[in-house]
């Protein structure tokens, strides 16, 4: 995949999510499907903010700005996964936080998808896209997979901070049982 299917392929993945919330039988299934919730868009957002971010900053016309307020919805749905993750099993807030995690992550797709990856396909050759693409697919691979809204999102601190917190995040996974990536 190049680079705009990969985050198109993510959308879908994290919108079958919700529909496997709503579908959940259990405060159990449901805690499961929070915790996935919880994982996908985190190792969505640091390959973005290290790759995508930084090209489209030298291909698009206005590249700065653009991405300036692409970046702007990134703190909310940092700060809802949190919120998110923090939560025990049965917690009565869960449903709330869910559905506004669903509100953030419908705008972003509705930007990402309708105006800003259609620009960027349209400002780069199809080999560097696929180049980006493959970056992308490996970077993903030690992505952190919980949020860290304090953390830095721009090169080059994001590219020093998010293989330890990604390490980090993979021990507490597994301490804690949690799907493995």
């Amino acid at each position: 995949m190049d680079a705009p299917e990969l985050p198109a392929h993510d959308h879908r993945v994290v919108e079958q999510l919700f529909r496997d919330y709503d579908a959940a039988a259990s405060d159990r299934q449901r805690r499961g499907v929070v915790e996935l919730l919880v994982r996908e868009p985190a190792r969505h957002a640091a390959p973005e903010e290290m790759l995508v971010h930084p090209t489209a900053r030298k291909v698009l016309p206005d590249g700065a700005r653009e991405v300036d307020e692409h970046r702007d919805e990134h703190p909310a749905v940092q700060k809802t996964l949190l919120a998110l993750d923090r939560l025990e099993e049965g917690d009565r807030r869960t449903d709330e936080l869910v559905a506004e995690l669903r509100r953030e992550v419908a705008e972003h797709i509705r930007v990402e998808e309708g105006v800003f990856m259609p620009r960027s396909r349209g400002a780069a050759s199809p080999q560097d896209l696929d180049g980006l693409g493959e970056l992308i697919g490996r970077a993903k691979k030690g992505a952190p997979t919980r949020p860290h809204p304090n953390a830095p999102d721009t090169p080059p601190a994001l590219t020093l901070a998010a293989p330890s917190a990604a390490a980090y995040d993979r021990l507490r996974d597994r301490l804690q049982r949690r799907p493995q990536t």
